[in-house]
């Protein structure tokens, strides 16, 4: 909002006798350059149809909407900067007078002139426009400084052939609608028109009905100082300036009500009740050249001056009435307001010890009653009796009599603060730290600040103190403490007794009510109390306590104990401010510490029409926009979308509040602000709708405002772009999944393949470490045969081992071996060892047919050394000849092989082995068993080793040493 400079500005009431007196004051605010204003100079002012006020400088004009000023000059489209005069017309069009006489026009949202409007291309031949007139047909018509007619069509702008003049368009009303309220003439003598009649005095009084009707809706003619009612048919004047002591040149004239404003170009005149017959005229604004008047739509004055900006004084500063400093009292601070209504005499309290009195013709009397330095204010004022009134200052209580004016000293209290009278004229005074019954006796030295007395009957009253609230009687003559625990703790301003209720007015905790020692009621800021700060408490008798606060005046109705309204300086008041009320049946008089008010309490003016909202302008990311209501544009990235908005209010804009709803939902989703502009950061494409609505102070919601704002997505934001995006991303990751698994299981392979070749390796090691023990074997057999004797079977033997030998070391190089091979491997082995064992010994391979069906492989040289310990522990011991049966099945993928004998046992061959044997025969096992755990590593397969001591085991009698053995295999077709 503008920073609003607030003036008072007074004048005297000028009567048709030498006699004058103070009248009312009229709160006037004034608009300059520095509130946005184009220049300090105006010439002239209109409000076009949706309600902006217009102002015509020397620097462009202004479009005011009450808080902003919009300004336009030639970047804009004016003609010229020089804009001497203004018209709105009926289309909604406001039309702009330049010295130039190049005709121009805004209309929403540009401005139209020859460069942009075919239209208005004109040759003025330097003449300019004066005044403009409405026409039938949509035409507009003007009159220039060279009394030529120009007429607009909306097509062309052209002269006019024809003896036409001013008189004639003014005679000629029903054709054309002057859009000016005013003309001003040299004379009245209109050659064209012989047979009018000119009355320079009014043949009819101001207050006749049919001449206000008439003043009101027929062309006005300013000569000089007078003012005319011009028709055809004749020419009244109903005001002549000199009459009302009125002697410049009238500038510009308004019409409001039955009030008549006068300007001219050294002051302002503001003539009440005119057309109602009074005689009251108010000069404001003196000193300043006024260039027009102009009363809005809501009843606000608008005054454009010369230099000295734009004044405007508000619909509803009418009702009230105003004092201060500038118009009669000593000083802007009041204290204190009472009236004798015997006499009708107004008594106002101010600081400096000063007295103000107002009789009924509002004659203003001063009196210095508190001459002492320092703090002398006149806190109270109430009614004693016929013609006196009781006074108390902060250093005494006085009486004054309203009929001989003298005021008399009653008692020197330092520091008093609050007075009561009983209802049969006792005195009570509450003063710093001591109670006083007038001509009576003292309460003194108290512990405590006193504020406040109240009376309840001539011998007993409550006192308010900032320690809380307290009782007294004139019998115990002493303070007793009250009321609940919470009026013992809070600082207590005022007291009023009312009908068996004591009402307690405190510093910071609003209202209490109390009644027979309890309290019932509590009134505070959240209950809608002007403000919990209580300043003073006022009863009208009559059912209404005026709160006066630091924020206003609260009214509460007694008898129903709740607040009936609130009154504040957006009211009208002068102040929030409020020291002091009194009320005088429908007047009530407010003392603030601006000035006093007062005005009809029943009657204050309410604006409850809701304020009209318009789109100013649209921002996206760093441009701006015209207001439009469907707002189209390419999605921008982290750019911000901000739509301003105004409402036109010319009292109290700064009150306004706007809600929006950007969800489309009229019922839900409101969201309030103060600020008139709403930001949406980063909007996503998409299509909204923005609803916005505002109410100004004490008004409903204003009708919706919509627009639809629509951000369109950029390629990118498409969704086949979208899709395509997404399912690039997707095989993208699916690639790189696909990467990282055959990664992974390149990995996984290579280690397996790693794990199973040191799987094989080390079988092969451990098949290696089978090798030396049957070498061993063979050549001691050898060498038993030699030392026998017996070459020829050793070298047999010889051949057969060198046999086997390669084939052992053929098959320790492989991973597996075929069964038919290890079959011969053994069945070769055994041969040697017959030999070795000089045929002490049979042998057998069973294999099932089921194996004769698959290529089976085996790891190698894993059974030779089960038969190995066969033969040698089991069969070799035997006195007798042994038999020795392998048996070869499949079971479940895996090779059963069993190899049984008839030896002497498991048991007894460990009884009689040595240490060393003992220790062999671990190591074979061990190792067998440590291959199968390493085929199990690299083929998964579980291989077994169990060895059955037969005859322990419930074979019968039978000896000897059963040793199964599962073997992993790998199977072929």
């Amino acid at each position: 909002m503008p920073l609003n400079r607030f003036i008072m500005l007074w004048a005297l009431v000028l009567f048709s006798k030498v006699t004058t007196c103070m009248g009312q004051g009229l709160m006037i605010r004034n608009y300059n350059v520095k509130d946005g204003l184009a220049n300090a100079t105006v010439y002239a002012a209109v409000q076009d149809k949706d309600g902006f006020i217009w102002f015509a400088t020397p620097t462009g004009v202004s479009k005011f909407d009450g808080k902003r000023f919009r300004n336009y000059t030639k970047k804009d489209g004016l003609t010229d900067n020089d804009v001497i005069k203004l018209a709105a017309d009926s289309k909604g069009r406001v039309w702009f007078f330049t010295l130039n006489g190049k005709p121009s026009f805004y209309e929403k949202p540009l401005i139209h002139s020859e460069e942009n409007d075919s239209s208005l291309i004109f040759n003025s031949r330097s003449h300019y426009m004066q005044y403009a007139f409405d026409g039938k047909g949509g035409y507009v018509w003007f009159l220039n400084t060279n009394n030529r007619i120009i007429m607009y069509t909306g097509k062309e702008t052209a002269y006019i052939q024809g003896a036409f003049d001013l008189f004639h368009m003014m005679r000629n009303d029903s054709i054309y609608h002057p859009l000016q309220p005013s003309f001003h003439l040299d004379g009245l003598a209109d050659m064209n028109n012989s047979t009018q009649k000119i009355f320079p005095v009014c043949p009819l009084p101001l207050d006749d009905s049919s001449l206000h009707a008439r003043i009101t809706n027929k062309a006005l003619v300013i000569i000089r100082n007078t003012l005319y009612s011009y028709t055809a048919k004749d020419a009244i004047c109903f005001f002549n300036g000199s009459e009302w002591g009125i002697h410049d040149d009238i500038s510009h004239v308004c019409l409001d009500n039955d009030n008549l404003w006068v300007g001219t170009q050294r002051a302002l005149y503001f003539l009440k009740d005119f057309f109602k017959g009074q005689r009251k005229v108010t000069r404001l604004l003196d000193n300043h050249y006024i260039t027009s008047l102009l009363k809005d739509r809501d009843g606000n004055i608008w005054i454009t001056t010369f230099g000295d900006g734009v004044y405007n004084i508000p619909y509803k500063n009418f009702y009230f009435s105003y004092l201060d400093n500038t118009n009669g009292l000593y000083s802007h601070s009041i204290f204190s307001i009472s009236k004798d209504k015997k006499n009708n005499l107004l008594l106002i309290g101010q600081n400096a010890g000063i007295l103000n009195t107002m009789d009924a013709e509002n004659r203003i009397r001063q009196y210095t009653l508190d001459t002492t330095s320092g703090r002398n204010s006149l806190l109270t004022i109430q009614p004693r009796g016929d013609n006196n009134m009781l006074i108390g200052t902060d250093n005494g209580l006085y009486n004054f009599n309203t009929a001989t004016q003298k005021a008399t000293l009653l008692k020197a209290v330092r520091m008093l603060k609050d007075v009561d009278i009983s209802p049969t004229g006792k005195i009570r005074i509450a003063a710093k730290n001591q109670v006083i019954a007038l001509d009576d006796y003292f309460i003194g030295d108290l512990d405590m600040l006193v504020n406040s007395v109240a009376c309840i009957n001539d011998s007993a009253y409550y006192v308010g103190t900032n320690t809380g609230l307290y009782y007294c009687t004139d019998g115990k003559r002493q303070l007793i403490p009250t009321g609940t625990d919470i009026l013992r703790k809070v600082n207590i301003k005022d007291l009023k007794w009312i009908d068996g209720s004591l009402w307690i007015g405190t510093s910071d905790q609003g209202i209490y009510v109390m009644r027979h020692d309890a309290i019932v009621k509590h009134f505070s800021s959240a209950d809608n109390l002007a403000s919990d700060i209580c300043q003073q408490l006022y009863y009208d008798g009559i059912g209404r306590l005026y709160v006066a606060t630091n924020r206003g005046l609260s009214v509460i109705d007694v008898k129903n104990e709740s607040i009936t309204r609130n009154i504040t300086s957006n009211d009208g008041l002068s102040s929030d401010d409020i020291r002091g009320v009194y009320s005088d049946n429908d007047l009530l008089y407010i003392a603030t510490s601006n000035g006093l008010c007062y005005f009809n309490a029943d009657h204050i003016p309410v604006d409850t029409i809701p304020p009209v909202i318009y789109l100013n302008n649209i921002r996206y990311g760093d441009s701006t926009y015209m207001a439009i209501n469907n707002f189209v544009h390419l999605y921008r990235r982290k750019a911000s979308f901000e739509a301003e908005f105004g409402t036109i209010v010319f009292d109290l804009p700064e009150l306004v509040e706007y809600q929006y709803n950007f969800s489309g939902d009229t019922t839900n989703g409101w969201v309030s602000t103060r600020s008139n502009i709403i930001p949406f950061p980063d909007l996503q494409p998409g299509t909204y709708k923005l609803m916005v609505r505002a109410r100004k102070y004490k008004s409903d919601w204003s009708n919706t405002l919509s627009m639809d704002v629509s951000i369109l997505p950029r390629w990118y934001q498409q969704w086949w772009s979208r899709g395509i995006l997404l399912l690039a991303a997707l095989l993208l990751v699916l690639v790189g999944l696909r990467y990282i698994i055959r990664r992974i299981k390149q990995a996984e392979k290579r280690k397996t393949e790693y794990n199973r070749r040191i799987a094989e390796l080390e079988a092969k090691a451990l098949t290696n470490q089978m090798n030396p023990h049957f070498i061993f074997n063979s050549l001691n057999s050898v060498q038993h045969l030699i030392l026998e004797k017996e070459e020829k079977q050793a070298l047999n033997f010889l051949a057969d081992f060198a046999t086997l030998m390669r084939q052992m070391l053929n098959n320790s190089r492989k991973s597996y071996i075929s069964l038919e091979e290890e079959i011969a491997f053994l069945t070769r082995y055994l041969e040697l060892e017959k030999i070795r064992f000089a045929h002490s010994f049979t042998y057998r391979f069973i294999m099932e047919d089921a194996l004769k069906e698959y290529t089976i492989y085996i790891p190698p040289m894993i059974i030779q050394p089960i038969v190995e310990n066969a033969i040698k522990h089991g069969l070799a011991p035997k006195n007798i000849s042994g038999y020795l049966e392998i048996k070869l099945e499949m079971v479940d993928d895996l090779l059963y092989c069993s190899v049984d004998d008839d030896g002497i046992g498991w048991d007894k061959s460990n009884s009689i082995k040595s240490s060393r044997l003992i220790k062999h025969e671990s190591t074979a096992l061990s190792v067998i068993k440590e291959r199968l755990q390493i085929i199990k590593s690299f083929n998964g397969s579980v291989g077994k080793l169990e060895i059955i001591d037969k005859f322990k085991s419930g074979f019968g009698n039978k000896e000897g040493t059963l040793v199964e053995i599962l073997i992993p295999i790998v199977k072929m077709l």
